[in-house]
């Protein structure tokens, strides 16, 4: 239990890290306007992604409950999510949607247990959310480089950077 709070923290603060980092870009993360409609979309999104064809595990739910209060998200508000998913509301903001990504990547690999399957999920996630094939490509091949497969927030945002200029 103390190994899973510790990976949770860590990926919590990768998604600390990601934030600080959209700031030097001159982009403020926490000024992006999400409504709480999409607020619950984008948990609802990822606890779909994560439930794949069972139940969270605990890892995942603590990981997702972080994301929940960062989020602003009442823990019973979250619990209703898992068993009542909600509809897809798409993130206009490409900054969003990449906090978004960065997010599932984080949270396909917090159990150290990802199949092909889980990849391409996470592929068409990123298709969805109208992030560029090559972008998506490119996170997914680098990310088995990296310790634990963590992508850094500034690689993460630069490739998508090239991609969106």
């Amino acid at each position: 239990m103390h190994s899973n709070f510790r990976q949770v923290t860590i990926y919590h603060g990768l998604l600390n890290s990601l934030c600080a980092y959209l700031y030097t870009l001159n982009i403020n993360p926490f000024l992006m306007i999400i409504n709480r409609v999409e607020k619950l979309s984008l948990l609802s999104e990822m606890i779909s992604f994560a439930k794949n064809e069972s139940d969270l595990k605990p890892i995942e739910y603590s990981f997702l409950l972080a994301i929940a209060r960062q989020l602003e998200i009442s823990r019973e508000d979250f619990d209703y999510l898992i068993e009542n998913p909600i509809n897809y509301v798409h993130l206009k903001s490409h900054s969003e949607r990449i906090v978004q990504f960065h997010r599932l990547v984080l949270l396909m690999n917090i159990d150290d247990d990802n199949s092909p399957k889980e990849k391409i999920k996470l592929h068409n996630y990123g298709l969805r959310m109208g992030l560029s094939h090559e972008s998506i490509n490119k996170v997914l091949y680098l990310m088995e480089s990296f310790p634990n497969k963590i992508v850094p927030p500034d690689v993460l945002i630069d490739i998508f950077k090239v991609q969106y200029n």
